[in-house]
């Protein structure tokens, strides 16, 4: 059986990426699925496109790969538009919603933040009963309420880790390999399925942050001073 690493959340942010992917070299993982974000708040969006095309096996559109297709007059958000190439946006626009796997025959589930939408927000500290809606199928998912419902459910959005075990299965948030709010290194999370069981594994990954926010620095980037707040404290700039 195979190991598959998840990533989720890049934000641009090809510094910690690329420390993410030398990790996970190391680590004789077979597959990379990455859960969406690839863009915005960090100063390497059109970058880390490439990179994720070349490295990941599959890849899941989140908000800011939806959003940042529209028109707009933010002047905050048309910088990262501007940077992005017209292969970047067809790119963006033909990510699918979810990834379905099935591994040592429980079904693992991967989304951006809800099976329902990529704007959907589900937080840890989050009523239970909400909680329990990430294992339920959806429109979006391409699954009907009859369906078979997954065991696993990865997801990312929301920039802190964490693994909740119910009855009727496991829920993981990744965390972010770009924008942790919960620790200050990136996250990503390796699912273990080579002894027969789908094993969890959360890693944490140290990178060169002053190099980060020297990069967003040269290259003008706005909002840089939330942009260090987060990257060098994990101080998330709406708090």
């Amino acid at each position: 059986m195979e190991k598959i690493a998840i990533i989720s959340d890049i934000h641009g942010n090809k510094t910690a990426l690329d420390a993410v992917l030398g990790d996970i070299e190391k680590r004789s993982v077979d597959r990379i699925f990455c859960l969406g974000d690839l863009i915005g708040k960090g100063p390497q969006g059109s970058a880390c496109i490439a990179t994720v095309k070349e490295k990941c096996d599959k890849v899941i559109r989140g908000n800011w790969d939806v959003f940042i297709q529209e028109e707009t007059d933010n002047e905050f958000l048309q910088w990262y538009k501007d940077r992005l190439t017209e292969d970047d946006y067809n790119f963006l626009k033909n990510l699918p919603f979810n990834i379905d796997i099935e591994l040592n025959e429980q079904l693992i589930r991967c989304v951006h933040a809800s099976p329902r939408s990529e704007f959907e927000r589900i937080l840890p500290w989050h009523p239970l009963e909400d909680r329990l809606t990430m294992f339920e199928n959806s429109d979006a998912t391409g699954t009907s309420s009859s369906s078979r419902k997954p065991d696993i459910v990865l997801y990312g959005d929301i920039h802190t880790s964490f693994l909740h075990t119910y009855s009727n299965g496991i829920l993981c948030n990744v965390g972010s390999v770009g924008n942790s709010l919960d620790l200050n290194k990136a996250s990503y999370v390796i699912i273990d399925g080579s002894h027969g069981t789908n094993g969890i594994e959360f890693v944490r990954v140290d990178y060169d942050r002053e190099a980060e926010v020297g990069i967003a620095r040269d290259l003008g980037m706005p909002g840089l001073e939330p942009y260090r707040g987060e990257i060098m404290f994990a101080k998330y700039r709406h708090a």
